[in-house]
């Protein structure tokens, strides 16, 4: 047995021949815009050979032309005409669809205390307006778009009561009916919540004030209530959803005999649902890896999300890299009612970079709050830091610093800065009154935005400013001053080595610029090359900030955990070509 296919187009339409133990020869001829939808769903199977009668004929021709129509009518034709003629010995199933019918009249009738403003907006919204195409799935979507916009807000128990799309074959026009009921308004009752073990409800409502009882419902109310809990430490899955019992209908539409909602005139009061399942609460993770930063590295982390037995969160571990080295301990404490958590943490650090060797110690004290798009944090950290500069005195500086900063996104995906808007800015202050050895003002502002240009091409941008406030550098820790050069500030340099000469080390300054242009095309869904240009400089004298440019090109992997990427890069004033990148393994 074989099939052999043979595809032919003349203008608008569109032949197939084939050899199948079903016809020994089946053309079907059909205007390409048909042509597939009817190709994959005829049935151009049947009895061995060709019909051997006019009976078998007849009865082939009508199942072709009943399945043909029923097939063109979901794309919005309805009077074609579907021939099974006789050409040259063979079988040819010929299809003229005829004209596409369009949508006419448009009556959608919401009955229910809605509000008539957002009635109005619902009708005005309608996913298949007048003057459209009719196709039976843009209806289907259309009508199910409305109800989920409908329940979306208030009235999670509404339901279509009835569609009607009435077909005029002659006009080519189709006049759409609908009745919708809103049902009446929902609210929040009582929460409760199933599978807790470990961890006490007082908890879970932490995260849960946006279900506040008798507050209006919102859909997207719940979907933040389980976002947040799921991006908790303490479960591993979690569900939230109204008491299904207590909708006006059940998923099929159907009332219950006895609602166990509480009625409150045209409102009902909904208990919610939130529905856990706890998560371990130790994790050890070990991971290795390579950046052309810091060289590789080896790293180890510990998590116990329930310190105490209070639900705490004690996050330590150390990380070995060939220029840096580093341990820490940070304890992250439950959110309070404004969802504002505050953290605590050590460090301990030592490195060498471009002739610097540092050794450090931080404590820090930090609240960190979720406003819409908006990260806020406010902090107070104290270090001590010992400077040793190859070719320079070695010095000790101490700071207590009290910080602000606040991020901006504006991204579908936070992890692909393709696409969307991030903006940082950062301020920080000390004062020798209170264990500091210089007084300083440190600002700090970073960009970025990504352009889509259609489907495979894309520009991004990035800059930063930074400025350090001060009588002197002298007696500021080096994470209060600027330094610049690497895979993620200017490429072509190696890492930090854009800054203040002392001796043969690289020190920060205070002032910072930095800006990089990048275009990017993708080859297919994971891969792309990039061509960029940056440019940047730190120093300690605005009138010697004598920008750096460097460019390159590069490969692009949309990986799983977000974009990455690999770059040679020619650094104009070292001339030297440098390449960047970073890799880790998790295990």
């Amino acid at each position: 047995m074989h099939k052999r296919l043979q595809m032919f187009a003349l203008g608008m339409v569109a032949t197939l021949f084939l050899a199948t133990p079903a016809f020994a020869a089946l053309q079907l001829v059909a205007p390409s815009a048909v042509h597939d939808l009817l190709l994959s769903h005829l049935p151009l199977g049947g009895p061995e050979g060709e019909p051997q009668d006019a009976t078998a004929r007849s009865t082939l021709e009508r199942r072709l032309i009943k399945e043909a129509g029923g097939l063109l009518a979901t794309e919005g034709y309805f009077s074609p005409l579907v021939e099974l003629r006789d050409i040259d010995g063979g079988l040819v199933l010929q299809v003229e669809p005829g004209l596409r019918a369009h949508i006419g009249s448009v009556n959608i009738e919401i009955r229910g205390a809605l509000a008539a403003e957002r009635r109005q907006k619902l009708i005005d919204d309608w996913g298949l307006p007048s003057a459209a195409p009719f196709r039976q799935a843009a209806w289907v979507s259309a009508k199910q778009g409305l109800l989920r916009e409908l329940m979306a807000v208030d009235h999670a128990g509404a339901r279509l009561l009835s569609s009607q799309a009435e077909v005029d074959v002659e006009a080519a026009r189709v006049d759409l009916h609908l009745v919708y009921d809103a049902g009446p308004r929902y609210r929040y009752g009582e929460i409760r919540i199933v599978g807790l073990q470990r961890y006490p409800a007082s908890l879970v409502k932490l995260y849960s004030a946006p279900l506040h009882p008798g507050q209006a419902f919102r859909q997207e109310d719940l979907l933040a209530v389980q976002t947040a809990l799921q991006n908790t430490p303490y479960f591993s899955s979690v569900s939230v959803e109204l008491e299904r019992s207590a909708l006006t209908t059940d998923e099929d539409g159907v009332a219950p005999a006895t609602p166990m909602a509480e009625p409150a005139g045209e409102e009902l009061r909904v208990p919610v649902i939130i529905s856990l399942r706890e998560r371990a609460p130790f994790r050890i993770s070990l991971g290795a890896g390579y950046s052309s930063n810091t060289g590789a590295r080896v790293e180890g982390n510990f998590r116990n999300a329930d310190l105490f037995g209070r639900a705490w969160e004690l996050n330590t571990g150390a990380r070995i890299e060939q220029l840096r080295q580093s341990a820490y301990a940070d304890i992250f404490l439950p959110p309070d009612r404004l969802q504002r958590r505050v953290s605590v943490g050590a460090l301990v650090e030592k490195s060498d970079i471009q002739g610097l060797g540092i050794e450090r110690v931080a404590f820090a004290a930090a609240r960190v709050q979720f406003r819409g798009s908006i990260e806020q944090r406010l902090g107070l950290n104290w270090q001590h830091e010992r400077q040793s500069p190859e070719g320079a005195p070695s010095s000790t500086n101490r700071a207590l610093t009290a910080t602000a900063g606040w991020v901006w996104r504006h991204a579908e995906d936070p992890l692909d800065a393709s696409e969307g808007i991030v903006a940082q800015l950062q301020l920080g202050g000390a004062t020798k009154a209170v264990l500091s050895d210089q007084n300083f003002l440190r600002t700090y502002f970073r960009y970025s935005q990504g352009i889509p240009l259609g489907k495979s091409d894309g520009l991004l941008f990035r800059g930063e400013l930074g400025v350090t406030a001060a009588p002197s550098r002298q007696g500021i820790p080096q994470d209060y001053l600027f330094r610049a050069g690497g895979s993620n500030s200017v490429r072509g340099y190696a890492y930090q080595s854009l800054g203040v000469q002392e001796g043969s080390a690289t020190l920060g300054g205070r002032y910072l610029v930095t800006v990089s242009a990048e275009y990017t095309h993708w080859l297919d869904a994971k891969w792309g090359i990039a061509v960029f240009a940056d440019a940047g400089q730190a120093a300690d004298d605005r009138e010697v900030l004598k920008l750096a440019p460097g460019y390159g090109a590069g490969a692009r992997w949309k990986s799983p955990a977000g974009p990455l990427a690999i770059d040679l890069a020619w650094g104009q004033l070292d001339k030297e070509l440098r390449l960047h990148f970073s890799l880790a393994v998790p295990f």
